[in-house]
This record gives C-alpha cells, structure tokens and sequence, in this order.
C-alpha cells in the first residue's frame, strides 16, 4: 500500500492567546495535486510552515512520505521542496550561485548541480543575464527563482504558497506544465493561492481552512456534491468556496455608506 505524502493529526498552533490552527486532521494521498484554500488570515501560511518543518505544531502530529516530521525531521525534509510566501531568497548571489548553493545543500554533487542550475535558469528564462544579482530581479523573476531552487533536487512533494504572483501569463502556462508533469511522474503538489481558477484547472482535491479550522475536504466533485443546489446546476470552485465559508463576507453582505 503506498505511504500518504502527507498526513497530520489533531494539528494545531497557537500564539499566546490567539489559536490560528485548530485541531486538523489532513491527508494528501501521493501523485496528486492538492489545493489547500482558505479566506486570508485561515491559517493556510501557519499550516504549511509546520507542514514544511519551519513552525512546530503547539500539539498533534505530522507524517511527510510516512515519517514522522518530529522525530526524522532531516529525511523527510530531503524530499520536500517549498516555494514559501516570502521568498527568503539570497540577494547578493547570482541566480546561478543562488540555484547551486541550495542544489549543494541537498546534497547534489557539484557538477549535477551546476547542469541543473544551468537548465533550470534556461527553463525559467533567467540566463539572459547571468551576471544580475538576485536582488535586482523583479518579483515575477524572484518567483520564477525560487521555484526553481525548490524543484532542483527533484522532491517528492512540493509545497507551493502563491507560486504564481507577480508571474506573467506565459510563464505561468509554462510553470503550470511543469507541475502537472511533475504529478505525472508520481510527485504530489501541494499548493495554496487565493486564484481559484488556478485551483479548479490544476488540482483533483482540495481542502478548505476557515479560522484555523479545516471545514472541507475531498475531490471537486465531491465538494460539488456536498453543496449542491436546486436544478442540478454545476457549481464553479469559487461558488463553493463562497458558500463554504462566505456567510457574512459574500459580496452583496456588505455595502460602502457612500456608495449606495
């Protein structure tokens, strides 16, 4: 039987007072493309770091390809690769130096490191000016970057936050082939953005978090089928989102005072 890529019990983390994940339970079977939704301020961002060994958990357990992140927390982050929300990317490198260094720090010997690096800034369109520092990359550059240095040791799950922001269309068509290949291949995509566009193109199952708590789960269809309406009408992931955990917040909730 083949291990979970991800699974967590009873997750939560707490700041002081403040509870910004509760109590969640998830698993990501492998070889898929998973998306992970949620209104801003959910605990997407708080989830992924502990998900990715950045954050402890306050209580409950996290298991990466059936090990226990706790307690074999250096194998398993071998197989992950993480495009994070910021981006913590080295700013007096090259992007080749940059791409290398981390290749290295997983181990890759340095003559596979720099052919990676080298096909990798080809890929992303990066080699054009091999002498520019990171730091004066745009955003969209940066992003492009940062992906692949996540991707350069070929890691079994992928933990994208907002992997497209600030990434033009064209390149983003590219890095969304790119990623489809990867499950392909039997890699799981874990990824979370607020363009649910994105999500219902790429991905076969989704979670939703809503105040640190995880309110769905499952395919699309099983969420379609969770909230069908009257007259059979298929719903759009960003209609089940909103009827999820809308309430309150739904566009015609609300009104601007000077705007009526």
């Amino acid at each position: 039987m083949e291990v979970s890529a991800v699974v967590t019990q009873g997750l939560s983390r707490s700041f002081g007072d403040v509870v910004a994940v509760r109590d969640i339970n998830l698993t990501v079977e492998s070889g898929r493309f998973f998306g992970f939704l949620g209104p801003n301020g959910a605990g997407k961002s708080t989830t992924i770091k502990m998900l990715t060994g950045l954050l402890a958990p306050t209580t409950g357990t996290i298991q990466i390809a059936g090990m226990d992140l706790a307690t074999h927390g250096l194998e398993a982050k071998r197989l992950i690769g993480v495009v994070p929300e910021g981006m913590a990317l080295f700013g007096r490198l090259t992007g080749f130096e940059y791409l290398r260094f981390v290749a290295r720090m997983y181990g890759l010997p340095r003559s596979q490191a720099d052919e990676r690096a080298e096909e990798l800034l080809s890929f992303m369109h990066l080699d054009t000016e091999p002498k520019k520092l990171v730091t004066d990359y745009s955003h969209g550059m940066q992003r492009k970057l940062a992906l692949a240095a996540a991707v350069i040791h070929g890691p079994r799950i992928l933990f994208l936050d907002e992997p497209f922001e600030g990434v033009d269309a064209i390149a983003a068509g590219t890095l969304k082939a790119m990623l489809q290949r990867m499950t392909e291949r039997g890699a799981t995509i874990f990824l979370t953005t607020h363009v649910l566009e994105i999500v219902e193109a790429l991905c076969s199952h989704v979670a939703i978090i809503d105040k640190g708590l995880l309110v769905a789960q499952g395919s699309l269809e099983e969420l379609r089928a969770g909230v069908a309406q009257e007259g059979g009408e298929r719903l759009t992931l960003e209609q089940i989102f909103i009827r999820i955990v809308g309430g309150d917040r739904s566009a015609d909730a609300q009104e601007l005072s000077w705007l009526r």
